[in-house]
This record gives structure tokens, sequence and C-alpha cells, in this order.
């Protein structure tokens, strides 16, 4: 079974945002873990947005990328520039892919103008997501 890390700086919204996209394109075709360069807690307006696509993201917790240092992974995605930049050398051959997402985090504006932003986040990475799942993780 193929193993994804998704990196992040925070571990708490875009990487957690796209772990699970991950989890429900991919199944049970490989295994879905984010971490973050430091770790900010899930963020609830994620949680929130997530859950309004059906999707389930409570339970997530925010990682730090040390806890994986040992693990071998197929694929290592990077959702945002600082982390791209600040990743820690690993030693395994996966294949590293990059995508910098706006920070929803950082939207400014009344809640709705907030939520509009996270939404039109979710939307860019669950399109990254499951086209990720269906060019590296066929049947």
């Amino acid at each position: 079974m193929k193993k994804v890390l998704v990196l992040c700086t925070g571990n708490s919204c875009r990487s957690q945002i796209a772990e699970g996209y991950l989890r429900y394109f991919a199944g049970d075709r490989a295994e879905i873990y984010s971490a973050g360069i430091e770790t900010h807690g899930v963020n609830p307006k994620a949680i929130e947005i997530m859950k309004r696509d059906g999707i389930d993201i409570s339970g997530h917790t925010s990682n730090n990328i040390d806890e994986y240092m040992d693990m071998d992974f197929d694929y290592v995605i990077t959702v945002c520039d600082n982390a791209k930049e600040s990743c820690p050398y690993f030693p395994i051959n996966a294949v590293k892919l990059h995508y910098n997402f706006p920070d929803p985090a950082k939207a400014k504006g009344s809640d709705e103008e907030v939520m509009e932003q996270f939404r039109e986040v979710r939307e860019m990475i669950r399109k990254y997501a499951q086209n990720f799942v269906n060019e590296n993780l066929k049947r």
C-alpha cells in the first residue's frame, strides 16, 4: 500500500483539508498522513468547511514532521512554499510534489467572507487531491 505525507507550515488548514480529501478519494489504496514544520492545532474553520462537503476531519491531529522521520513514504506533497523551503531532508526515495495553495487562515473580512475564502481553497485542494489519486493511485 502506498504511503502519502502532506506537509504544510502548521498542519492546521491546507494539509488537514488535503489529508481529508486524499483519504476520501484514495480509500484503501493508500495510507495518508499530514504534518507540519510546526503544530498549530486543527483549525476549526477547516473542520467546518470540510463538514459542509460531508467530510469529517474533526478527529485529525496536528502532527510535527519529526514524528514521521523514520517512515518510508512513496509521496511527499508540500502544500505551501514555506513547508517546501523549510522541509527537513528526508532520506527516502519519495516522489516530492508541490503546490502552493493560498492560506485561508490569513483570510480577512466578515465571517461569511472568511468562510468563502476557506471554501475556495477547499475546492482547489479537492481538485488537486482527486487528480493526484487518479494519476498516482490507480487500482
